[in-house]
């Protein structure tokens, strides 16, 4: 499959293809032999090129911006996937429109929260960070607006799926 793949407002060809249980995947010419195992909903375990580098990787999906959040370690990347599995956004209906859900992607414990109710926010804004599996995670908005609920308490644990902003 081949894949457009936008990080940083950079864009990239990548290309997957399956191969004797792994994948060989080509981005921008350079090869590389992938053996991808799933630990859970979220997250994968890479071994790249039969052990040279490892990665646990997490992969969320922000359905108010149609991009994906990708976690190396600590480093969450925000990422655009515009290929053979991606939604077409183009039918009419705006990704944007409505309030914008910010929920706990895992269990985990809420660490600090950048936001206060009625306050505004910016596109990409850090508003909620949770620590979970000894990580921490960086919640943004998925696009400008409003702080229209405010469910986040710093010290308290919260379990996946739990609303925490909701930004209008």
């Amino acid at each position: 499959m081949q894949y457009d793949v936008e990080i940083n407002g950079r864009v990239r060809q990548v290309a997957v293809q399956r191969t004797r249980g792994q994948f060989v995947v080509s981005i921008e010419g350079r090869v590389r032999r992938v053996d991808a195992a799933r630990i859970d909903a979220q997250n994968l375990s890479l071994v790249i090129d039969d052990g040279a580098s490892s990665y646990e990787v997490g992969v969320t999906s922000d359905s108010a911006t149609g991009l994906l959040q990708v976690r190396v370690g600590t480093t969450v990347i925000d990422v655009s996937l515009n290929g053979g599995r991606r939604r077409r956004r183009d039918r009419g209906v705006d990704p944007g429109a409505g309030p914008q859900r910010i929920v706990a992607p895992m269990p985990g414990k809420i660490v600090r929260v950048g936001v206060k109710a009625g306050e505004a926010v910016r596109a990409r804004q850090t508003v909620v960070v949770i620590e979970a599996m000894k990580m921490e995670n960086e919640l943004k908005a998925g696009r400008d607006g409003v702080v229209g609920e405010l469910h986040a308490v710093e010290g308290s644990s919260v379990d996946a799926g739990a609303l925490l902003v909701l930004i209008q």
